[in-house]
């Protein structure tokens, strides 16, 4: 069995994010990249996947050069392999540029299963997984908690408002997985020191037949037209209390219309 398992390399959770003055995209250069929280879960499934199917797990990615470091983490984590899309003309694509990269990349390598996380934190749309789908032709089985391949069949828990749906396709098959479905595990200093030998295809639009002019911020459907930063928090108002700070409080909250 040949699985793809997409990841993407998103700014630090923790760090304060805004967009470029110059061209209004995501400002990915002043924070620290990480690999995409709930692509991990994917990079796990993955691999239980392909341990209990004697399988191979690819990873693929689309970013900049230091998307690398992203690549690295799913290696070291058990995954055999690597495809990276790296290609200036990238810069600003939206979900359509997107899906197609990651179909053209995907498409024609023999993969019996692609799995993604259920979306990215930068962005939340939860919309590629469906979208490359899509474009491959394959099944879309969306949102899983839960993960069963028997031979060519492959069925899932899919999650829903009311509890969840048994949900079943023949392969080839797109998943995406929900953060309840595993516990991921830490690369180990073996599978780090192993992921330095394990090999990471580079590849650019031109090699994947895709023209400039459909991927990139001008191709994009959506564009931000402006922005500008959210004004200071006013400073809130400081009760003393000096025997009456009870009232003041009930006073103020009363004028709120709180109480």
């Amino acid at each position: 069995m040949k699985i793809a398992v997409c990841v993407k390399q998103v700014p630090d959770t923790w760090a304060e994010k805004k967009l470029d003055g110059g061209d209004k995209t995501l400002d990915r250069e002043s924070v620290d990249g990480v690999m995409n929280e709930l692509d991990e879960y994917a990079v796990e499934e993955a691999l239980q996947i392909a341990e209990a199917n004697s399988g191979e797990v690819v990873v693929v990615t689309m970013g900049p050069d230091k998307a690398t470091e992203t690549v690295r983490k799913a290696l070291s984590m058990g995954a055999d392999s690597a495809i990276h899309i790296a290609d200036a003309a990238l810069h600003g694509s939206d979900a359509l540029a997107t899906s197609l990269v990651l179909a053209k990349a995907i498409e024609g390598k023999g993969f019996d299963l692609v799995i993604f996380g259920s979306e990215s934190t930068d962005a939340r749309m939860s919309v590629i997984p469906a979208m490359v789908a899509e474009r491959l032709g394959a099944a879309q089985l969306t949102f899983a908690n839960k993960v069963e391949v028997t031979g060519e069949t492959v069925k899932i828990q899919r999650v829903t408002d009311y509890g969840y749906d048994e949900v079943e396709a023949a392969s080839p098959a797109v998943i995406s997985v929900v953060e309840k479905i595993n516990e991921p595990r830490y690369p180990s200093f073996k599978g780090i020191m192993a992921a330095k030998k394990k090999p990471i295809e580079a590849v650019g639009i031109g090699d994947l037949g895709i023209d400039a002019g459909q991927v990139g911020l001008a191709a994009a459907a959506s564009q931000v037209e402006s922005f500008e930063s959210a004004p200071p928090r006013a400073a809130g108002t400081v009760v003393t209390d000096e025997g009456q700070g009870g009232v003041q409080i009930a006073d103020y909250l009363s004028a709120q219309k709180f109480i």
